[in-house]
């Protein structure tokens, strides 16, 4: 009866969730945005209060991968990788565009389908990639700049089009094809728990030492342009 804790910190959401196999114990979750290197410890505290148990329970500790907001990863990776040192507790890496994508499949049982989860990143760019109706990956990740020919490759050959993230509302500015429907699925740690006890039963584990979520891009730094003495 494997016991994880499941913290997705790759947008705005700050979420956590406490599960035991396939069964959501406990969530917490935080939508103020940019709050996560403040709130999540308190949300993990929190989840297993709710839940009435102890971090030296966990069986394993599951992490959202990415892609997404540089330092929002930065801060859930580390937390996850603090908490795996202090217990030594397995790392389990989930791709947050793959729990997205089962999320949305889940909630919209289009079969066949092609799922398209988008994250938003600056301006008109998005991350994203491509699952069938078995949340098998079919394109790599990417850093796409969305315009209306952003999916003509795939138009022609499979559909429907399920597009689902914090992209979506984006993506209905420019995507106006018939064979494209829209979820409203976001990132949540509830996403994570059947990838991340998948990966548990195949004793699929990260790295804790060399584990990196997938950034795509540095943080967006601006230098100040005032005189300094």
């Amino acid at each position: 009866m494997a016991l994880i804790l499941n913290i997705e910190s790759a947008t705005d959401i700050c979420s956590v969730c406490l599960s035991r196999e396939e069964t959501v114990l406990a969530l917490v979750e935080n939508d103020e945005g940019n709050v996560h290197s403040e709130q999540m410890t308190l949300l993990i505290a929190k989840c297993m209060k709710e839940a009435g148990l102890k971090l030296e329970d966990l069986d394993a500790i599951a992490v959202s991968s990415g892609p997404g907001s540089y330092t929002s990863l930065r801060v859930g990776s580390s937390v996850a990788k603090g908490i795996c040192y202090a217990l030594d507790k397995p790392l389990i890496a989930v791709s947050t565009l793959q729990s997205i994508a089962l999320a949305s499949l889940e909630e919209e049982k289009v079969i066949p389908g092609v799922y398209i989860p988008m994250i938003d990143a600056r301006r008109m760019e998005v991350y994203m990639a491509m699952f069938d109706h078995n949340n098998k990956q079919l394109t790599n990740i990417e850093a796409k700049i969305l315009d209306e020919n952003t999916i003509n490759d795939w138009i022609a050959q499979k559909g429907p089009f399920i597009i689902s993230g914090s992209g979506m509302e984006k993506s209905q500015t420019v995507l106006k094809s018939t064979n494209i429907a829209f979820s409203k699925v976001l990132c949540s740690a509830t996403h994570m728990v059947n990838l991340a006890y998948a990966s548990y039963k195949n004793n699929s584990f990260a790295d804790v030492a060399y584990f990196s979520p997938t950034y795509f891009k540095a943080p967006n730094i601006t230098v100040s342009k005032k005189k300094t003495l």
